[in-house]
């Protein structure tokens, strides 16, 4: 009976995609977080747009998401900076928790939200909303880029018939040093259903209406991930194209929340 019974969630699975139907319940479960949300990101874009008055402005904007890890903030603060493209601007957004020390650039600038939200797609909207580029890169706390990550990107989106988003292939490192493997996987959208191949670390994106983060509140065990939702919705009406370069250093972090990339692509 068990077998017959789950027939149908199974045919649901194969035909939709078990991905896109775990992410139908989280926005029939967890609408009520993202109302709320949707009113502090508001709130919070207005205050710290007051405070830095005029917009940074730059071809890119790199927004960082950044809560308790002030070591790591700054050595990924550095590699950004450290760009070969330098017409960048780098919004570090702390979420309610206090920023430390970080170098000094004048293409940096450092915000902290009035509260804690555990949401990171809120602290990246923030990021993007106080920020006025043509082009959009992110980059987490605990991660790094090889210096030509955005110059990378750049090469594919900016020539007249590119995509509007590109994402590199990414090194997965342990906490120990040690490489745990490399993720690089052309992009496909019915695949995309399935699995789950692509990290926000790696993407760069053409600033349109569609590049905003789900402001759902997703603990640990609500799949699948913001960086997931982001470029399902963006490929529906926009060109997402992958670039077969390791760029992205990616701490697998026992403290964060890491995606398991699983199957052909790992390598």
């Amino acid at each position: 009976m068990s077998r017959i019974a789950r027939a149908p969630w199974e045919l649901l699975k194969r035909t939709f995609g078990w991905l896109v139907l775990f992410e139908a319940r989280n926005k029939i479960l967890l609408a009520p977080t993202a109302v709320r949300l949707r009113s502090f990101e508001d709130a919070e874009t207005a205050r710290l747009g007051a405070a830095l008055g005029r917009p940074p402005t730059a071809l890119v904007a790199t927004v960082i998401a950044t809560h308790r890890r002030p070591e790591a903030l700054r050595a990924a603060v550095r590699s950004a900076l450290d760009q070969t493209v330098t017409d960048q601007v780098v919004i570090v957004v702390d979420d309610g928790a206090g920023l430390g020390e970080l170098p000094e650039d004048p293409r940096l600038f450092a915000v902290s939200l009035a509260r804690n939200t555990a949401t990171a797609g809120v602290v990246r909207n923030v990021g993007i909303r106080l920020t006025r580029s043509r082009y959009v890169a992110f980059l987490d706390d605990d991660n790094l880029w090889e210096p030509d990550h955005l110059a990378q990107a750049l090469a594919a989106l900016e020539p007249p018939g590119g995509p509007d988003a590109v994402y590199t292939a990414l090194r997965r490192v342990l906490p120990d040093g040690r490489e745990r493997d490399v993720l690089s996987v052309p992009f496909d959208r019915r695949r995309a259903a399935h699995e789950a191949f692509l990290d926000t670390n790696a993407f760069v994106a053409r600033r349109n209406r569609s590049l905003y983060f789900s402001r759902l509140r997703r603990t640990p065990e609500v799949l699948p991930r913001e960086d997931w939702e982001l470029v399902r919705r963006y490929s529906r009406r926009h060109e997402v194209r992958h670039l077969p370069r390791v760029t992205v250093r990616y701490l697998v972090n026992p403290e964060s929340f890491w995606t398991a990339w699983e199957g052909p692509g790992a390598a």
